[in-house]
C-alpha cells in the first residue's frame, strides 16, 4: 500500500442523539476495519494526537486492539467509562492455544520491546500485550503476520479465537483430535470479511477432550465430541451447544439435541454464526445483543435453533439426547502436570502460570526450554496456563525443575492452580478494582492460611460486573467494587459462590456478602474451615456448596448471621464494551 494513502473521512454523525447500539451499526456499515490497515499506518506515522476518536474508541478492536485506562479504572472516568491513556492493548489470537517456539520467542521480543516487558495470558488462549504505543502498532503486526499469528478478530464484533483443548492430538483420553477442526472454523470464519458485521461477539470451541476443558457450557457455540453405535459401528461426532455466555447475565449454552458427524461440524458453526448475524432485533442494544439472548429474551428453544440450523444445513441431522452425554466428573480440568502422551514415550508437562501474567524474559524462556526439553511445541489454555509438550518422560523431572526455576509451577497448592484475574483498573477502562496484584497477594495469603487444603479450587476475581475474569462459573468468584472503610474509598468484592462447569455446571449464586480486599483471605479462610469441619465423607467442595443455602455461607464468610446485600448493578453508561474474552 502506499505510504500517503490518506485516511478516509470520520462517518458523519446524524443530527438525531444516538443510541450506542446505533452508533455501533452506523460505524460497522460505514467501514470494514480490517480493510483500512492503511489509516493506521498514517495515525503510526503522525502520532497518537491524528488518531481518530471512532478508531480509538471502536474500529481498533476488530484489529485486537483496545486504548489503555490511566490505572483509576471506571471511577477515574464519566459516563461508566473511564479514562484513555496513549497506549494501547493488544490481543493475539491463538487458535486452539496453539504455539511454536519461533512464535513465542518473537512474541517474547516484541514484548521486551514495545510491551514494557509485560505479558498475559487469557482465558481465551490468546496472548495480550500493553503498553504499546501507535508508533508501534504496523511493526508489531508485520511481526505476527511474519511468523502466521494475527491480532484480526481478536476482538470487535466477529467470530473470536477460536478454543479448544491444549493437549488435542496428544492425549490417549480424547475421543479424536479437534485441532484440525478448530484451526479451520478459525481460519475460514474468524477475521472473514463476510462476518465482520455481527451483532456483537461470536465465541467458539471445539474440542474432543472427555474432560470438557474448554468450556463448552460458557461458548456461543460449543462442539464436543461424543461416540455413538449405528448398526453395530461406533462413530465419532459432535453434540452441539449454543448460547453460552457470561457477562452481566450469565447463561449456560443450551443443548441442541443433534448428532453433527465430523464431514458436517464446520458447516454447522457456519450455519449458526449466519443465523446470528441475521437477527435484526439482536443489533437493537449493545448490552443485550450476543446469541444467548436469543434464548434469554427471543423465546428461542432447542428446538427452534435445531430447525433454523437444518434450514441452513439443506438437511436433517441425527437426533442426539441429552443424556446420551457423558458429564466429565468433578476433577480438574486445567491439564495442569504431567501428562502421557499417546505417542509413546512422551509426555506433555502443563505449568500454571499465576494469574496468567507473565515477562517477555519468561516467554523466552519458555521458548528455549520448549526446544531443550521438547520438540519446540507449546499449548495455552484457557485457564491463562501454558503447556509444553512432546517431552521424552525422561526429561520432565528436569524440566519441572527449570520451569519452577522462571517461577512456573507444575505442582502447586490448589490455590495457585485454581486461581483467575481479568485485567482489572490496572488497564481496563471499565474496571473498579485492581485484580492482578490482589490474586497474587490473596494466593500468597491462602497458602499460608490454609497450608493443607486438600480441594481443587477455582478462586477467580474479576474487576467490574462484567465478569470478564469468569467469576460466575467460580467456587469463590470474586466481583470488584468499592466501599467506604474507616472513611475512606476502598477496593472491595462481591462474593458469588458455587459456580461450575462439568458436573455441577450451573452459575455462581449472589450470597449478599462484600468484604474490603484486605478482608477477603480472612472472609474465604472462615468458609473453607466451615466446609473442612461440615463436609460429608467423600464430599468436595462444589457439592458442599451446593447443598449449603446462601444464608450460611454468608454467615461462613462474615463470621456471623448477616442479612444480604444487594450486587452492585453495571456502571449507568458503560455498556458492554469492557475488553471482555
Amino acid at each position: 500500500m502506499s505510504d500517503t494513502a490518506t485516511p478516509t473521512p470520520p462517518a458523519a454523525t446524524p443530527a438525531a442523539k444516538e443510541t450506542k447500539a446505533q452508533k455501533a451499526e452506523r460505524l460497522k456499515l460505514a467501514k470494514n476495519p480490517w480493510e483500512a490497515w492503511e489509516e493506521v499506518r498514517q495515525f503510526a506515522r503522525e502520532g497518537r494526537a491524528a488518531v481518530l476518536p471512532e478508531w480509538a474508541e471502536f474500529y481498533f478492536k476488530w484489529w485486537g486492539v483496545y486504548t489503555q485506562g490511566d490505572g483509576a479504572g471506571v471511577t477515574g472516568g464519566k459516563d461508566g467509562v473511564g479514562k484513555a491513556t496513549e497506549y494501547f492493548m493488544m490481543r493475539i489470537g491463538l487458535p486452539n492455544g496453539l504455539l511454536t517456539s519461533h512464535q513465542l520467542r518473537v512474541i517474547g521480543d516484541l514484548t521486551k520491546k514495545h510491551a514494557r516487558n509485560l505479558a498475559d495470558i487469557t482465558t481465551r488462549q490468546n496472548i495480550q500485550l500493553h503498553w504499546l504505543t501507535i508508533e508501534a502498532l504496523p511493526e508489531i503486526v508485520e511481526s505476527l503476520t511474519a511468523i502466521g499469528l494475527s491480532p484480526k478478530g481478536a476482538c470487535g464484533d466477529v467470530l473470536r479465537n477460536v478454543t479448544g483443548c491444549p493437549l488435542a492430538g496428544l492425549d490417549g483420553h480424547e475421543l479424536i483430535d479437534a485441532s484440525p477442526l478448530a484451526v479451520e472454523v478459525s481460519r475460514g470464519l474468524s477475521a472473514n470479511p463476510e462476518f465482520y458485521n455481527l451483532p456483537r461477539k461470536f465465541k467458539v470451541t471445539v474440542s474432543g477432550c472427555p474432560l470438557w476443558c474448554s468450556y463448552p457450557e460458557i461458548n456461543c457455540v460449543a462442539l464436543t465430541a461424543i461416540r455413538r453405535e449405528v448398526n453395530g459401528l461406533e462413530e465419532i461426532g459432535y453434540t452441539l451447544r449454543v448460547g453460552g455466555g457470561l457477562s452481566t447475565e450469565p447463561h449456560i449454552a443450551v443443548r441442541i439435541p443433534a448428532f453433527i458427524p465430523q464431514d458436517k461440524a464446520y458447516a454447522v458453526v457456519e450455519a449458526v454464526l449466519r443465523i446470528f448475524k441475521e437477527q435484526t432485533e439482536l443489533r437493537e442494544n449493545r448490552t443485550r445483543a450476543r446469541i444467548k439472548y436469543l434464548f434469554m429474551r427471543h423465546g428461542w428453544t432447542a428446538e427452534t435453533m435445531l430447525e433454523a440450523i437444518e434450514a441452513k444445513l439443506g438437511c436433517k441431522l441425527d437426533p442426539s439426547p441429552v443424556d446420551q452425554d457423558v458429564v466429565p466428573d468433578d476433577v480438574y480440568r486445567d491439564h495442569v502436570g504431567i501428562t502421557p502422551q499417546q505417542q509413546p514415550g512422551l509426555s506433555a508437562v502443563g505449568a500454571s502460570v499465576l494469574r496468567g501474567r507473565l515477562s517477555g524474559d519468561q516467554l523466552i524462556q519458555l521458548a528455549d526450554l520448549a526446544e531443550q526439553y521438547g520438540d519446540g511445541h507449546l499449548r495455552a489454555t484457557i485457564m491463562q496456563n501454558i503447556v509444553l509438550v512432546n517431552v521424552p518422560n525422561a526429561k520432565t523431572r528436569d524440566l519441572i525443575h527449570a520451569l519452577g526455576e522462571i517461577d512456573l509451577r507444575v505442582e502447586s497448592s490448589p490455590f495457585w492452580r485454581g486461581a483467575i484475574a481479568c485485567t482489572g483498573t490496572e488497564f481496563c477502562k471499565l474496571a473498579i478494582a485492581e485484580t492482578k496484584a490482589f490474586s497474587k497477594w490473596l494466593v500468597g495469603e491462602m497458602e499460608e492460611r490454609l497450608p493443607g487444603f486438600d480441594q481443587q479450587i477455582k478462586l477467580h476475581v474479576t474487576g467490574c460486573t462484567n465478569s470478564c475474569g469468569q467469576s460466575w462459573i467460580a467456587d469463590i468468584g470474586l466481583e470488584g467494587k468499592k466501599i467506604k472503610k474507616d472513611g475512606k474509598m476502598v477496593d472491595a468484592f462481591y462474593f458469588c459462590v458455587g459456580g461450575a462447569v462439568g458436573k455441577y455446571a450451573a452459575i455462581a449464586r449472589q450470597i449478599g456478602y462484600r468484604a474490603a480486599a484486605e478482608d477477603c483471605p480472612e472472609a474465604i479462610e472462615r468458609l473453607l474451615r466451615a466446609y473442612l469441619a461440615d463436609r460429608w465423607p467423600g464430599e468436595d467442595l462444589r457439592a458442599y456448596f451446593a447443598r449449603t443455602d446462601d444464608a450460611s455461607l454468608r454467615a461462613q464468610l462474615a463470621g456471623t448471621a448477616l442479612p444480604a446485600v444487594e450486587r452492585d448493578p453495571p456502571p449507568v453508561g458503560a455498556g458492554r464494551f469492557a475488553p471482555g474474552e
